[in-house]
């Protein structure tokens, strides 16, 4: 049996984690967020792994307002880097294995080919750059994983999903940017292929590094919009425009799909197509407001 701290777990992606919890009864699930576990203080990360026997760390943990961060740097920064290489040394001390959480904003889109993990990181906005960081620290770790994601979404918290049901059913067109290409990640699929990681790791075959995770298929923001629309069966019209139309504070990569072939060869792992993966979570938000 393994101690498995969840850290972040009210996001996305822990909450995904929590709903596989009881399938993989044979392990032990801590799930944390700041209120029970503040990363940012090693000694409390040092007494939670003390008291728990933690054997392995899922960060989920991420300060992720994007926007935000290009003013707030020091705030990114302390949350995805410096916390964990907090977490980190807690893995050395108590020899547990780290599975990180990391993302597609370490590359500057100027690729046209989908990334491989050895592809040069070159992040274009301070989210980027203290997720790089965030990297770099947990590396230091003896046992860890990191999965790069990107364009996560769930029928939990706010996401492009749930943004663009609500504005569908509030306007009769949106204006969504076509120049920025990549492929969504149902966040329920990535945290069963935590839990694939978590079990290998558990018959002592972890394979440690770097490795990439989204659904399979390739789209745009505004093809992604039109098939939410469609799949929902909204009326809305969604009509393609530029970056440079739709400003924002951080610059986004405009080429973004990632190369998953690394992730399936060591683990085994089926991924979806980006749009099945959508269909079931319209259906799981629709069967909740039922």
């Amino acid at each position: 049996m393994s101690h498995l701290l969840i850290t972040g777990a009210n996001g996305q992606l822990g909450n995904e984690l929590r709903k596989l919890a009881p399938v993989f009864s044979h392990h032990r699930f801590f799930f944390t967020d700041v209120a029970e576990l503040d990363i940012t203080h090693p000694d409390a990360i040092e007494a939670f792994f003390a008291d728990n026997r933690i054997n392995v760390v899922v960060n989920c943990a991420a300060y992720t307002a994007v926007d935000k961060a290009e003013s707030d740097e020091a705030t990114a920064l302390l949350i995805n880097a410096t916390a964990v290489q907090y977490l980190a040394q807690s893995c050395i001390r108590h020899q547990a294995t780290l599975v990180h959480v990391s993302t597609d904003y370490v590359y500057d889109g100027q690729a046209c080919t989908p990334y491989s993990e050895n592809h040069p990181a070159a992040p274009l906005s301070a989210y980027g750059r203290t997720k790089l960081a965030g990297e770099k620290a947990a590396l230091n770790a003896e046992k860890t994983v990191i999965l790069r994601t990107a364009w996560l979404y769930s029928a939990f918290g706010n996401n492009f999903v749930k943004t663009m049901l609500r504005l569908g059913k509030e306007k009769e067109a949106l204006n969504v940017v076509f120049d920025q290409t990549g492929a969504p990640t149902y966040a329920a699929d990535l945290a069963q292929c935590i839990m694939q990681v978590v079990e290998k790791d558990a018959k002592d075959e972890l394979v440690r590094g770097i490795f990439h995770f989204s659904n399979e298929g390739v789209c745009s923001w505004y093809d992604f919009a039109r098939e939410i629309m469609q799949m929902a069966g909204l009326t809305c019209a969604v009509h393609p425009i530029e970056s440079k139309d739709y400003p924002t504070l951080a610059a986004r990569p405009s080429y973004s799909v990632l190369n998953k072939a690394a992730v399936k060869k060591a683990y085994g792992v089926m991924i979806p197509h980006w749009r099945e993966s959508l269909g079931k979570c319209l259906d799981e938000l629709a069967a909740s407001q039922s």
